[in-house]
């Protein structure tokens, strides 16, 4: 069976994705704890990773993709990761990365620092060798950069990857999963191609198992207003089924900019078209928060939001589905990782027995035949 992996990091993320062919990949790093205090739950994401890594017999992931550059999906990546950029960060307790996948963005943008002047480096470091990442853009984005350093656009296009397109090098028959990606992207206005969401990696991805289909979106960072488009677009061009998902990691930590501009009183309602997204769950459906835990008060300003966090869980309800917490999983108090085995009865969440005996596995009836229910 493959399965995905979400971290307590409190408002931060790190999904962990393993196939069932062995291959790792990891969906953000943001390592957030403090080691010296007894009072932060947060899991010490480097001495998790390892430790798996350790029990697997290897010292490198074959993807890392990094969603964009702030420091909730990055923080202490340029201590935990092997780069190729320079020798400093090549000793041989780092990890290595086969290949890296980032938006356009984090080769662009200018004015960084820590992290992500880090990251930035070692992206540029291989799009100009031509090897071992993936860039997410609209390829013309990264043509006036690459002309500045003496490359040609069509020697690297084979490294970019448009919304609307497949992620080269995974399929259903042989990797077990594809992922379609949503963002970045452009629009059209005025007869001008306009960048949209050009900081953040949006995609779906579909597993195969034994039959079974089961799909995931992974958010990012996206607005109300990202989706929105997204949406409008994925309609035009007739492919909902890449908006269809057996589970869902929420955008922004579970804020309500990532439903609508309103937050409301009790509930946030979202847009009509981030309404018809999460009407696209399937029964039993999982919506995942990467977050501290959900304020009792509707008063807080920062993430998480209980008006949001009430939302998803009325859609989780209406899908017989569950929302979950990070930091809520399996309890506040002993938060642990969040495990979703995906095999022919989709996605499933590993439960943890609290009293400390081995975890088990709550399986469903299969799904074959399930209707969905919005």
């Amino acid at each position: 069976m493959h399965s995905l992996t979400f971290f307590p990091l409190g408002n931060a993320d790190c999904c962990r994705t393993d196939l069932i062919n062995g291959m790792k990949i990891l969906f953000d790093y943001a390592n957030c704890c403090d080691p010296d205090d007894n009072e932060d739950l947060r899991i010490n994401l480097a001495d998790a990773l390892r430790d798996d890594l350790k029990e697997a017999g290897r010292d490198y992931y074959d993807v890392v993709a990094f969603t964009h550059a702030d420091s909730d999906h990055i923080c202490g990546a340029s201590d935990f990761f092997y780069l190729d950029h320079a020798k400093k960060y090549q000793d041989d307790d780092r990890i290595k990365i086969n290949e890296l996948w980032v938006p356009a963005a984090m080769i662009l943008e200018s004015n960084l620092d820590g992290d992500a002047y880090v990251l930035r480096a070692e992206a540029r470091y291989r799009l100009k060798k031509g090897k071992g990442i993936r860039v997410f853009s609209r390829p013309d984005r990264l043509k006036d950069w690459l002309e500045s350093e003496g490359i040609k656009l069509e020697d690297r296009i084979h490294l970019i990857t448009d919304a609307g397109q497949l992620v080269p090098g995974f399929n259903l028959s042989s990797e077990g999963v594809e992922f379609f990606v949503h963002s970045p992207f452009a629009v059209r206005q005025d007869g001008e191609l306009i960048d949209r969401n050009e900081n953040s990696l949006v995609v779906q991805a579909k597993f195969a198992y034994e039959g079974q289909d089961t799909r995931v979106i992974l958010g990012g960072d996206a607005t109300y207003d990202v989706w929105t488009d997204i949406v409008n677009i994925t309609k035009y061009h007739k492919r909902e089924d890449r908006l269809k998902w057996d589970a869902f990691k929420v955008s922004h930590h579970c804020s309500y900019l990532s439903l609508s501009d309103e937050k409301g009183e009790i509930k946030t309602e979202p847009v009509d078209e981030v309404k018809w997204l999460f009407e696209q769950g399937e029964a039993r459906g999982i919506i995942v928060s990467s977050s501290k835990p959900i304020p009792e008060s509707y008063e807080e300003i920062q993430p998480p939001h209980r008006q949001a966090a009430n939302y998803y869980r009325e859609k989780a309800s209406a899908i017989d589905g569950e929302f979950v917490v990070t930091m809520e999983h399996p309890t506040k108090s002993k938060p642990k990782p969040l495990v979703i085995k995906i095999d022919d009865s989709g996605a499933v969440i590993k439960k943890q027995i609290i009293t400390g005996a081995a975890a088990v596995i709550s399986r469903p009836a299969p799904r074959a035949g399930r209707e969905l229910n919005g």
